[in-house]
């Protein structure tokens, strides 16, 4: 944990918790924000896993009584909530018309439904705390379309328009509500994609390079930070211009 940048973010006192802590931009997060100072949680189905430093609790996020019990697990244990950050994400892909009812329902369960849950449990506990932070984890997807990922992008749609109905309606408390929305990252849900659909994907980008974990981190370290303290409402693009305009 050396990254200069992270440390020079203000989150020492600080409590956050991060859904799909263990995947791999919830791990990076999670390495951010204590690098940056803060206490962290990491949920996830299983607590193994998690980012060494992090306190890890299992939990099913597509089940909104589990997610409520880890929340309010996860106060008791560190006293306070200042950051929520929703990570979690699966694909099951497939031509909309061909697609499995099941198939589905899972993806809208794993990476929306799960974003609600975790939402409406932590709201109580940021207000206590005198305000903070919400950031979910969506995809450039939810703006463009993606052949074959119609749960998928139709999931990540849905959290953008989760978030700025939130930030409008937690504002009043102090609660900023932002999205970061991930071009291709070299994550374990993309390692096993065909090499050519990775090739595309760089020739789309205007930088010449693929994103990694940590870049996301970092949109969401100072989206989740004081750094962040009058922006709310907002989908930040994180895909080194994969998807300009």
């Amino acid at each position: 944990m050396s990254d200069p940048a992270a440390a020079a973010v203000p989150m020492a006192g600080r409590v956050a918790l991060v859904a799909g802590g263990s995947g791999g931009i919830g791990r990076a997060a999670c390495r951010a924000l204590l690098v940056a100072g803060a206490r962290v949680v990491s949920l996830d189905r299983a607590a193994d896993g998690a980012e060494a430093g992090t306190r890890a609790l299992a939990c099913d996020l597509t089940d909104a009584a589990a997610v409520e019990r880890a929340v309010a697990d996860a106060v008791v244990a560190e006293g306070r909530l200042d950051l929520v950050v929703h990570s979690a994400g699966v694909t099951r892909d497939g031509l909309s018309w061909k697609l499995a009812i099941e198939d589905w329902h899972a993806v809208i369960s794993a990476n929306l439904d799960s974003a609600f849950y975790l939402l409406r449990a932590s709201v109580a506990p940021l207000r206590a705390a005198g305000g903070g932070a919400i950031v979910f984890v969506s995809s450039i997807n939810a703006d463009r379309g993606k052949v074959g990922q119609a749960n998928y992008a139709a999931s990540k749609g849905g959290l953008n328009a989760l978030a700025r109905t939130a930030a409008r309606e937690l504002g009043r408390f102090g609660v900023r509500v932002n999205v970061v929305a991930p071009g291709w990252t070299e994550t374990a849900m993309t390692a096993g994609l065909a090499e050519e659909l990775r090739q595309k994907a760089l020739a789309e980008t205007a930088l010449g390079r693929l994103g990694q974990p940590e870049d996301v981190a970092a949109a969401i370290l100072f989206l989740g930070s004081p750094q962040g303290r009058h922006v709310t409402g907002q989908v930040l693009r994180v895909d080194g211009g994969q998807c300009i305009g």
